[in-house]
């Protein structure tokens, strides 16, 4: 599930609440897997990936990854992102461009002190994407530091990254192929209202 904390109350934030609420009374599953694209500069490419959302705060979306992984290489060349989810049992599609940015070394710590134990054995153990001798000895470096580590303690390569959209659009699907996209863009210091064919 996605945690909301004052969530803003302009009109694409309160429409996605209540989208997101409706899949949630739908039994969404995995309602918090969200896809995230980037852009490599270095390598000239696109790359997708799907994370877990974790936090809806103000306007920020706010998932976690390791700082040292490919994606986040990604933002730190290119700062701008695209993000999609797609929840089956209400066929909505949410779509968002935005800007991405590392949370704080103080959320970052305060938000691992508060996660199970074996979760941040995880994220210490892991050096996301790196190439690994087999499956076994990924296991067996995950049970050395489940009980030899400090598990409270966040290390400087994982942590946030919040961003804050200035495009949204919202897809209902229909059987009749009249599906409705609505969209909402920042322009101006205002929120411009609209809608594209299907």
């Amino acid at each position: 599930m996605i945690k909301f904390d004052n969530l803003s109350q302009e009109l694409p934030y309160q429409v996605f609440k209540e989208k997101y609420e409706n899949s949630l009374n739908a039994k969404q599953k995995n309602i918090e897997a969200i896809c995230i694209s980037s852009y490599s500069s270095k390598n000239n490419e696109v790359n997708a990936r799907y994370v877990n959302l974790k936090f809806v705060s103000g306007k920020e979306f706010i998932f976690f990854s390791n700082y040292e992984s490919p994606k986040s290489q990604d933002f730190k060349m290119h700062n701008q992102i695209s993000a999609c989810f797609y929840w089956s049992s209400t066929d909505t599609q949410i779509r968002m461009k935005a800007y991405v940015e590392q949370t704080s070394k103080e959320y970052n710590q305060a938000y691992f002190a508060k996660r199970d134990k074996k979760k941040n054995a995880l994220a210490i153990m892991s050096r996301q994407s790196s190439s690994i001798d087999s499956y076994e000895a990924l296991k067996s470096n995950y049970e050395m530091i489940l009980e030899n580590n400090d598990l409270t303690k966040c290390p400087e390569y994982w942590g946030g990254f919040s961003f804050t959209p200035f495009y949204f659009e919202f897809w209902e699907g229909h059987a009749s192929r009249l599906n409705k996209r609505e969209t909402y863009e920042y322009k101006n210091d205002e929120w411009v209202h609209g809608f594209l064919q299907s």
